[in-house]
């Protein structure tokens, strides 16, 4: 079965070679550029994984990883944080908040992949 990912991404560029390179390695993308909207699409998507830019307009994207933690329906779903934040102790608070992974803006695509293969299930 296709693993399914939801790519939590504000900036067009980032998010549309993350679907890229996502959907040319196999996996159903869903793409979502408001991190106001992402628990609802999640919700509905029901996502294996999820890809989550920490700076997001509108909501924190640590914020928003506290949130899926929070839901029953999306508790389970393992979270990439990929992110500019790149400073001392940011990745440390980054899987404090809950994500099970995390990138440094720019991504190369191979560290994205293997990241993405090793988070999911199965």
């Amino acid at each position: 079965m296709t693993k399914r990912i939801l790519v939590v991404e504000d900036n067009d560029l980032n998010r549309k070679l993350f679907c890229d390179v996502l959907k040319a390695n196999g996996f159903e993308v869903e793409p979502v550029a408001d991190g106001e909207i992402a628990l609802n699409a999640a919700r509905a998507f029901a996502p294996d994984l999820v890809i989550m830019d920490i700076q997001l307009p509108n909501i924190s994207g640590l914020d928003l990883i506290a949130a899926f933690r929070k839901d029953p329906t999306l508790v389970d779903a393992p979270i990439l944080a990929v992110t500019a934040y790149a400073g001392k102790g940011d990745e440390e608070r980054i899987r404090d908040a809950g994500a099970e992974g995390y990138l440094s803006k720019p991504v190369s695509i191979s560290p994205f992949m293997a990241a993405v293969k090793a988070l999911l299930p199965g």
